[in-house]
């Protein structure tokens, strides 16, 4: 097993395009790490430098204390999984999973014991006459990460290997990746441009835009206190909701409220803390706050902290409903609503074109500079 080192990388191509800018990261012996982010990223390209697959353009890369930038692919002591399975069609399963092991030249009596305890760990012992044809798309990524498998690497490096897969397929085989992260106990490196994969998977998540890491952290930690507004919109499902805002500065050094749409709400201690020994002063905001986070009152009109909002949409998910509302700034919304208490009348009144009121405690509010996107809280 081994930890991974990378080392202020960085990858430019021949038409001097950058890739990836400066990446660098400590991963641990035994981690699970994911790097997350949409198309483009530079997530792939980071992964296959790792792997040797790509030339690293600057920077140095470290598998254990092993300085591997120009160590071949084959002596790295790592295995790949691939998006598209990169199954030998015309051998069988037992002798997909053999094929890296003969090589090796590896010895007959091995070689079987690896392969039938690779595919016990994955269920596929049934399968292992077969073809990969004769396979459905799950069982072929399984015999995929099973070839990874009996090659007991130092590191485990896995490249979007669910993208292929529908959408009932994704969720057994994330369940069963988690499984076998136990029973495989080594270091992970995994790709994917899905944040539910990199939060239900990774020990870490990597979250990159544009060749840029953004944020590095847990996925509790990446939720919780996103960075910046890109971070905050990539993280979470569905997106966190932004408003236009003002921070408003009061009398005392730690006295700070937010004004949107006219309705004051005062920040909390920990809050106005941070604000305070940043030096903050009044000025315009965008204001985050997560859907799951936001509360519907029916009666509302009343209530002087509440925000009308009018529903533009109305999305029925079976446990809940995904309102989709538009505020007085016209800034666009989603809350979700519980469907299990509503009552005939409060469902009625959810009509599109209906006028309701939102709130939320201060506790749960991001703070975003709308001109450097960074949090006023959580940012540097």
């Amino acid at each position: 097993m081994a930890s991974v080192t990378l080392n202020h990388i960085k990858k430019v191509y021949d038409n001097k395009v950058t890739a990836v800018h400066d990446f660098c990261l400590e991963i641990k012996d035994k981690e699970f790490v994911v790097f997350v982010g949409p198309s483009g990223c530079g997530k792939s390209t980071t992964l296959r430098m790792v792997a040797g697959l790509e030339d690293i353009s600057g920077g140095e890369l470290y598998i254990g204390d092993r300085l591997v930038n120009d160590v071949e692919p084959k002596d790295r002591d790592i295995a790949m999984v691939f998006q598209n399975y990169a199954l030998y069609p015309h051998i069988t399963v037992y002798e997909n999973l053999a094929f890296p092991l003969r090589l090796r030249k590896m010895n007959n009596e091995e070689i079987h014991r690896r392969v039938c305890e690779a595919a016990e760990i994955l269920g596929i012992t049934e399968y292992l006459g077969r073809k990969p044809k004769a396979l459905s798309g799950g069982q072929r990524q399984r015999v995929a990460i099973g070839r990874a498998i009996v090659r007991d690497p130092a590191v485990f490096l896995m490249d979007e290997p669910l993208s292929n897969l529908d959408a009932k397929l994704r969720n057994q085989m994330r369940a069963e990746i988690i499984l076998l992260r136990k029973r495989v106990d080594t270091t992970f490196i995994y790709v994917t441009h899905d944040q539910t994969e990199a939060m239900t998977l990774g020990d870490r998540i990597v979250i990159m835009k544009d060749g840029w890491v953004q944020q590095v952290g847990t996925p509790q930690e990446v939720f919780d206190t996103p960075v910046n507004l890109f971070v905050a919109g990539f993280i979470g499902s569905p997106q966190m909701n932004f408003l236009k805002a003002r921070l408003l500065k009061g009398e005392g050094d730690a006295d700070y409220c937010v004004d949107v749409l006219g309705v004051k709400i005062p920040l909390d201690a920990d809050q106005c803390a941070v604000l305070a020994q940043k030096g903050a002063q009044s000025q315009e905001i965008t204001l985050g706050v997560r859907p799951e986070h936001t509360t519907v009152l029916f009666d509302g009109a009343q209530d002087p902290a509440a925000i009308p909002c009018t529903i533009s949409v109305n999305e029925m998910m079976g446990s809940e409903l995904h309102l989709h509302m538009r505020s007085a700034n016209n800034d666009n919304l989603i809350v979700r609503v519980p469907t299990v208490n509503l009552t005939p009348e409060q469902r009625a009144s959810l009509s599109d074109g209906s006028t309701l009121y939102i709130t939320f405690p201060a506790k749960v509010m991001h703070l975003f500079d709308p001109t450097s996107e960074k949090s006023l809280i959580y940012g540097d």
